[in-house]
């Protein structure tokens, strides 16, 4: 099973139709197991069997009623949290309406089984280099894979270190911020942001991936922050998009990511606070990058920042250490998909929705009670089936994908997110930046870097 991934149902709050570490591996000693989500349950773990999910909403509305408006979240009297087993790559090793041939000879081009055709970006080449940018991250998520934990995916990830049992004090929580900001980046986040620990997002249980049955979450108790972690993809490989090749950008920041939220989360624990390593696993990530003031949600269910538009992957931990949080960010890009359909309209399969956001559930796959602009995962996921590979046209072709580095695409965005946007997405079109890169002239390109 690779560690690939469409739309999580945050993917949902967000798209990627993308929403464990066994006990024997010489890291439990001395550990408390309460404070290990890959050991035995301790008795102060959380999740959503703890408490009926109706005696939550009252509560949920009060508290976050102001902060989700400031997001841009809208939830409605019929929000209940997501369970993981019905993500759309879970569904699609148990469930029949999903399952094919394709779909399983879809997780299998991610070893060796992949099957190279004559389309561009689907050669040998073209595989190769996507598998290995996966590789990284197929080795933390299937090194607890006879445990049923599939670490970063459907499995919180494994201490790889104890918590230390003597614990700085943290006096200035801004300030320990700031700090944790920086070792993030300077082990390779490309962006930071701190929100609190908002349980409505925690999915209701994860998956055994033995027989893919739900399993308790096994959180540590005490949790009070979400640190965010963000990762950008490689612009010049998402324009290459519907590619195998296009495939190595995702790739890539997966394996990224594995490592720098791992070696961010020892640093923690090394302080002697808790803190969770986590991927697309645990919680639905994308209201917490609202929160944390990364981005603004949009028509294709991605978060847009304001440093790398659409084009980021995003990681998490969960921990008790003090830490002030940020506020969420209103850039205006909630005006622009109000009237682009760019995303949609490029869509092969038309599994992006048109008109306004809605709370109405699309299918199965799909978070309830949440007014948002939500994919069809069945739709979409089966196209990615049929590719071997994942689609990102509705990134490549997004107005806000763009490099930022250039002085021009900064006064465009500037532009986009003013009451000028009309002119901006004019301007769009003229130059046709959304077009595709051809992936053969994306090898010409490294062949000429070579030189």
């Amino acid at each position: 099973m690779s560690a690939h991934t469409p739309p999580d149902p945050s993917q949902d709050l967000g798209k990627d139709p993308d929403p464990d570490r066994g006990p024997d591996r010489g890291q439990d000693a001395g550990k408390d197991p309460g404070k290990d989500p890959g050991g035995d349950p301790g008795p102060n773990l959380i999740g959503h069997n703890r408490a009926d999910t109706t005696d939550q909403r009252q509560r949920w509305a009060a508290l976050y009623r102001d902060r989700d408006r400031a997001a841009g979240i809208e939830t409605t009297a019929a929000f209940e949290p997501f369970e993981q087993r019905n993500d759309i790559f879970s569904r699609a090793f148990w469930d029949d309406q999903v399952r094919s041939a394709d779909t399983d000879g879809f997780f299998s081009s991610y070893r060796i089984e992949a099957a190279p055709r004559r389309g561009e970006g689907f050669n040998q080449k073209d595989f190769a280099l996507r598998n290995a940018a996966w590789l990284i991250s197929d080795i933390i998520s299937e090194r607890a894979a006879a445990d049923g934990r599939r670490e970063g995916f459907q499995s919180a990830i494994g201490y790889d270190t104890p918590v230390a049992p003597q614990r700085i004090d943290v006096t200035d929580p801004a300030a320990a911020a700031t700090e944790i900001k920086h070792i993030a980046k300077l082990f390779g986040a490309d962006l930071v942001g701190i929100t609190d620990f908002d349980d409505r997002w925690l999915y209701t249980s994860r998956v055994d991936t033995r027989d893919f049955t739900s399993a308790p979450l096994d959180l540590p108790a005490g949790l009070s922050s979400v640190i965010v972690l963000g990762h950008a993809m490689d612009y010049d490989l998402v324009r290459t998009y519907p590619s195998a090749l296009a495939g190595a950008a995702t790739g890539r920041e997966y394996s990224h990511e594995a490592a720098i939220v791992m070696q961010v989360a020892a640093y923690i624990r090394n302080l002697g606070y808790d803190a969770v390593a986590s991927m697309n696993d645990t919680a639905l990530v994308i209201p917490y990058a609202l929160k944390a003031g990364l981005g603004e949600y949009a028509r294709n269910q991605l978060v847009i920042t304001p440093e790398f538009g659409p084009r980021v992957r995003f990681s998490k931990i969960f921990t008790d250490m003090p830490l002030i949080h940020d506020a969420p960010r209103r850039l205006g890009v909630r005006e622009v998909c109000d009237r682009c359909t760019r995303c949609a309209d490029a869509c092969p399969v038309k599994a992006l929705p048109f008109g306004a956001p809605s709370d109405t559930p699309v299918n199965a796959s799909s978070i309830r009670g949440v007014r948002k602009w939500t994919s069809d995962a069945e739709k979409c996921f089966a196209y990615w089936a049929k590719l071997s590979s994942d689609c990102a046209i509705c990134l490549r072709v997004c107005p806000f994908n763009r490099d930022y580095g250039r002085p021009w695409n900064r006064l465009w965005l500037a532009l986009a997110l003013s009451p000028f946007r009309g002119l901006a997405l004019r301007l769009d079109d003229m130059l046709k930046r959304a077009a595709r890169l051809k992936p053969r002239d994306w090898w010409r390109r490294l062949s000429e870097r070579r030189r």
